[in-house]
């Protein structure tokens, strides 16, 4: 596989139909709006955001790059969902976030043309949606300066996030549309932490990210059971 076809067109073609709702807080994006601040003061009690230059690959719509901005970042978002790229720059120019753009552009080319570019990178909610996620993992580290972190946040592969995630997320409990996650394509943290390794990333923290659908509260635990968060730096 080369670096320009590590995607899936039904995976883009899931998001850019669903592009105009993605600032949409109560829309099928409202649980990335609801865990975006848990994710952004993660980041941020890691690495201080503030004049820092950050890239989020595979931005969507730029719920978190936006944030990211607004923390005083200079943020590059890239996503290869043309109409989510639009909707990202439009929210943008209405909400005036100063320090953030958008490109239309794979991780693996932008690894090519700006090597050791970025403090820090992001790649959130994106690895269970590529064919080869290690070459994602590989790009974001030679994006990334040396010393500098590397952030991932996807879903494991287990009987109980199957349950979780794909059953009661999609189908009992309605909060993504069916689809969204394909159980085989989910991503063991030991599997990403291997990647991890092999691309020169030493890893740093591991948090795990649960729900209380009655309550409809999201918080950070030590279970990475289901929907979990890596931190890794550069050597």
């Amino acid at each position: 596989m080369s670096t320009s076809d590590n995607f899936d067109p039904a995976e883009l073609a899931k998001f850019s139909d669903l592009a105009h709702r993605w600032w949409d807080t109560e829309s099928e994006f409202r649980p990335l709006h609801q865990i975006n601040p848990l994710r952004l003061g993660w980041i941020d009690g890691q690495v201080p955001l503030k004049g820092r230059r950050v890239l989020d690959v595979g931005c969507g719509g730029g719920i978190l790059a936006d944030s990211m901005a607004r923390k005083g970042a200079e943020v590059l978002g890239i996503d290869l969902a043309t109409k989510a790229l639009k909707v990202a720059q439009l929210h943008a120019l209405e909400a005036q976030t100063e320090g953030v753009q958008y490109r239309e552009i794979s991780a693996e080319a932008l690894a090519a043309e700006q090597p050791g570019s970025f403090d820090v990178v992001t790649c959130m909610e994106m690895l269970e949606h590529v064919p080869d996620p290690s070459s994602i993992v590989k790009a974001c580290a030679a994006l990334v300066k040396p010393g500098g972190y590397v952030f991932f946040s996807t879903i494991n592969r287990n009987a109980k996030a199957f349950l979780f995630a794909i059953v009661g997320a999609e189908y009992v409990l309605n909060m993504l549309p069916r689809g969204t996650h394909e159980y085989a394509k989910l991503v063991k943290p030991s599997e990403l932490a291997g990647y991890c390794r092999a691309s020169g990333l030493s890893l740093q923290q591991t948090r795990g990210m649960e729900y209380n659908p009655l309550t409809r509260h999201y918080w950070l635990s030590a279970d990475t059971s289901v929907n979990y968060l890596l931190a890794t730096q550069k050597s």
